[in-house]
């Protein structure tokens, strides 16, 4: 088991090194108003760059959307590489996994316009179409993995651990389904007010709001004149 943890978490890293290299491969592909086409990589269409199409060089706009999704993929697989060091960051590099494999997966299943900026091509030259390549499907299977395995070597860490104490400490899911039967039972101990109660007390807290309004009202009125009197008498 020992054995099988440490694979999730070098094979952890090396999926989220993955991930992060298949940015650098082609994303999109554009289909200008001349039919011909112009094919993008990822980190181009997330940090933006310059783009030349026949004697013409444009300043590409980026997608702070696919921007967000790499640096949340870089952030995990930092947190993966500390996760040697320190509990909290496999916790963390899962959690950061997860996030940008969704994201990603949400990106590849959304129309390309909504997550790919064609602009200003688009202005100039016209876009009749946005099409992702195989490589941002790629992309998004890779941190998907990132994600599972990042969780599996989290799972099995905390086995491994709680087998250690020898039953001084829970597993995880132990201690998550212990949460909830304890959330359940003090939700039982819950004892609702009655319709006349509810009432009452509703009829207290309207009162009590109109007299410190009123009051409130009566100070602001009262410094507002002696406010007013006192520039009067100065001038």
């Amino acid at each position: 088991m020992k054995a099988v943890n440490k694979v999730c978490q070098f094979l952890a890293i090396a999926l989220g090194l993955g991930s992060l290299v298949l940015f650098f491969l082609n994303f999109a592909t554009f289909t200008l108003g001349d039919g011909s086409t112009v094919s993008l990589i990822g980190a181009q269409l997330a940090f933006g760059t310059k783009k030349t199409i026949g004697d013409t060089t444009y300043t590409l706009a980026h997608s702070t959307k696919l921007l967000f999704c790499f640096w949340l993929n870089v952030i995990a697989l930092l947190f993966a590489i500390f996760s040697f060091k320190a509990k909290l960051n496999r916790y963390l590099a899962s959690g950061f996994s997860l996030a940008a494999g969704i994201y990603m997966l949400v990106a590849v299943l959304s129309k390309p316009i909504k997550f790919v900026d064609p602009r200003p091509i688009s202005s100039y030259l016209g876009v009749t179409k946005i099409q992702y390549a195989k490589f941002i499907y790629a992309a998004a299977i890779c941190m998907l993995v990132f994600a599972a395995v990042s969780i599996a070597h989290l799972f099995i860490d905390d086995y491994l651990e709680v087998k250690a104490s020898k039953g001084a400490k829970k597993t995880i899911l132990r201690r998550v389904i212990g949460f909830f039967k304890d959330y359940k039972s003090e939700t039982k101990k819950i004892v609702w007010p009655g319709f006349k109660d509810v009432l009452k007390n509703t009829g207290i807290v309207l009162v009590m709001c109109l007299i410190i309004g009123a009051l409130i009202w009566l100070v602001d009125l009262g410094l507002g004149k002696g406010l007013a009197k006192l520039l009067e008498l100065l001038n």
